[in-house]
This record gives C-alpha cells, structure tokens and sequence, in this order.
C-alpha cells in the first residue's frame, strides 16, 4: 500500500515547515515539498501537525482477565483516538504473564484485537504477588518490553536485588512500581494533605513512595540493572532520581498528566480524582514540572486504569483507584503547559514521542526515509470541551471531564 500525507506541518528545530510524506508498506520512503508518489491514498494534511506517534509506556488494557473493564480493541482503539501508536501494557491481568505460556494468552489477543503497536509487559514475580519466586527473566525477555509488577510494589530489597540481577543478566528492564504499604493507613485514599484533613479522609504519605525509590536507587547502584520508576507524584521522588542520574546511574521515570497540571486543592469527591499514586501537594506538582524541564523526568504515561462505572461510583473512599487518559492528555498537556508557556512543544514531543522508544528499545520517533510510519496527525487549532461519553475507551472516568482544551 502507498500513502501519501500531502502539506502537512513538522516542527524542526523550533521551526515548522510543510512537507509531503510518502509511506509504502509501512515505511517512510520519501519526504519533501510537492512530492511525486504514485500513492493508492492521498490524505491532505494541510493545517494540520504531523509527529511521530506519541508513546504510552504505562497503560493497563485489562484483557485477558477483566474485560468487563476494557478490551485490547477498545483500549487500543482509544490509543489511536488519543494520537498514540505505540504502548506498553502492565501485567495485572488474569493469568498474569509470569510465564510463556501465560503470556502468549495476552499476545493472542494483541495479535486479533490490537489497532496499534502494543508491547506487553511480563511481571516480575510468579502471580504478580510483589514477593516470592521470580518469573525466568530470560526466557520471557525476548517477548516483553520489560519486567513489573505495577500495581503492587517490590516487597523487600532481597527480592528485588535479585529481579534486578536477574533482568541485568537479560538485558532488560524493570520498570517499578514504587510503594510500601506500611506508611499508608487504613483508609488510605488521597494525598496526606489539605484536602484530607479538611475532609477526615485518612491521607498517603509521601514517604510510601520516594522510600521504595531510594531503596531501589541503591539497589540499582549495586546491580548496574536498567531501571524505570512508574508514575511518580513527590517531590522527594524528583530529587532522588535527579541524584541518581548525576551519579550516571541507569535510572529513568515517568510521571503523568494528572500530576502535573493538578494539585489536592483540585480534589472533588469523586472517584474520577481517585489514583494511585494520588495528586500530590502544590509543591509537589511544582517539582514535577521543574523535574520534566530540567530533563529528569523521562516520559509522561497517562497509567490509563479503565474501570467500570460500578467501580469508580464511590467518591474518594469508596472507589477503586484508577482513571483514563489515553484520550485526552495531548489535548490537556498542550493547552495546560504548551500554550501557557511553561513547557515548550518540542519538549512535550520528545517525552511523548522519543524518550519513551529510546529507553525500552522501541523503534521509530522520527519522520524521516526508512523510518516506520509512526505517525500522529492532529489538529493544534480544535476548541473543543472534553467529553469522557466521546472516549472509545469502555472507562470514562477522568478528573479533565469538562475541561476546555485547544487542540
């Protein structure tokens, strides 16, 4: 099959400049003004941005197991309406993928369902349990784009010394899931702040995060394994990875759209503001931000964490943690941070687009000859209200429900 992208805009060097794009099979073989190309389909692009498609390193697409949540065709198709071509799936699923044959349940299901490139993840431990007996690292590594047991934290540094030693050994990556349960109280739902004292909502402590992580830091000292912390909201987290990338240490991040455009004091009684972590402090979300242009933070993840309305019908107390975002963090972070000033664009792409391929090994970023036609194609000039009833993800609860977005 021959495209052709006709007049759209590419952003280079600070610079847009209209180009023509020509895809065979799949591939970039052309790139120019006013090309000629024999293309089967001519899409015009005119007005519109062309980037590399956006990467989701943290996604949870619930299949197998929990389909009642989403599905690999309605969390892949909610990808695609987000502007992503490429993401990563955690392992929390039903049979987790801790072994081959486990795991080639989900990829059966990515092969039939999937619109996008989807990348599964395998767990660290048997079960995803956070303690006990390790998945075989090497046998899995070849089909997985790293190692985690997101949802549950590493339980002891003994068990992850040797997930670390284990995945080095593999060439691989763990991407971890940062929490100790014996800081948070029974209860726990929101971030230990304002917001839960005013509303006698027993709060979570920040150390139940940024702990784990020094732990970890160490760990990954000791080791020299490749290792990505998941979702993170504290400052204290920012200053421990910004530390251990002085010290040239193989240690990347993630934070998410939610933690850098709210705060606690955004907080509502309703289970679209409940996650974990949960949206932190003022200071917090402050640090976040000077983290992601000082180039500590490595990738922005949406952690789209589909449940169903039953589920998230709770408020803060009584709802599972988890929201969506696949549909609409571009539009949110391009209005909230790239319009305002605060982050510039080629900033944005390079955490959305190229940072996230580069550190789990994922091809394409660039819109140039030879390169996968990865691409995203959007329109920088849409006013439109975000409407969570629009999304084709089967979740809809989102905190930017109503919000009014530029792009």
């Amino acid at each position: 099959m021959r495209v052709l992208l006709k007049d759209g805009s590419v952003l280079e060097q600070g610079k847009w400049k209209q180009t023509d794009v020509a895809i065979e099979n799949g591939v970039i073989v052309a790139r120019g003004e006013q090309l000629s190309f024999p293309a089967e389909k001519v899409f015009d692009c005119r007005g519109f941005a062309l980037f590399p498609g956006f990467v989701d390193v943290h996604v949870h697409l619930r299949e197998p197991g929990f389909s009642y949540k989403e599905t690999i065709a309605t969390g892949s198709a909610a990808c695609a309406h987000g502007g992503y071509t490429t993401v990563c799936a955690m392992p929390n699923l039903n049979p987790a993928p801790d072994n081959s044959e486990h795991l080639a349940v989900e990829e059966a299901l990515i092969q039939g369902e999937a619109v996008i490139d989807v990348r599964p993840y395998a767990s660290i431990t048997m079960g995803q349990k956070g303690e006990g007996e390790l998945t075989d690292m090497a046998a899995l590594s070849g089909r997985v784009c790293g190692f985690s047991d997101d949802g549950r934290g590493v339980k002891t540094a003994e068990t992850m010394r040797e997930a670390m030693q284990k995945c080095k050994a593999a060439d691989s990556i763990i991407a971890a899931h940062c929490e100790d349960m014996s800081w948070i109280p029974a209860g726990g739902a929101i971030h230990d702040g304002a917001f839960a004292k005013a509303h006698g909502i027993p709060g979570i402590p920040s150390e139940s995060e940024w702990k784990p992580i020094e732990r970890d830091i160490a760990l990954c000292r000791e080791t020299g394994c490749r290792y990505h912390v998941c979702h993170i909201s504290t400052k204290e987290s920012v200053a421990l990875i910004r530390q251990a990338k002085a010290e040239g240490l193989p240690v990347t991040c993630e934070t998410g759209p939610h933690y850098l455009v709210l705060c606690d004091e955004d907080l509502q009684d309703d289970g679209r503001f409940r996650m974990n972590p949960p949206i932190r402090s003022a200071t917090d979300r402050d640090a976040l931000l000077e983290g992601l242009l000082d180039g500590t933070i490595d990738c922005i993840a949406t952690d789209h964490a589909p449940h169903s309305a039953e589920e998230k019908s709770g408020g803060l107390r009584g709802s599972l943690n988890g929201i969506v975002g696949l549909e609409c963090a571009f539009p949110v972070l391009y209005t909230q941070l790239v319009q305002t000033g605060v982050v510039p664009l080629e900033l944005l792409l390079d955490r959305l687009c190229v940072r996230p391929r580069r550190i789990f090994g994922l091809p394409g970023g660039e819109i140039a000859e030879g390169q996968p036609a990865d691409l995203t194609v959007l329109d920088l000039d849409d006013p439109h209200v975000i409407s969570a009833a629009d999304f084709r993800s089967l979740g809809k609860a989102t905190p930017f429900h109503g919000w009014g977005v530029s792009a």
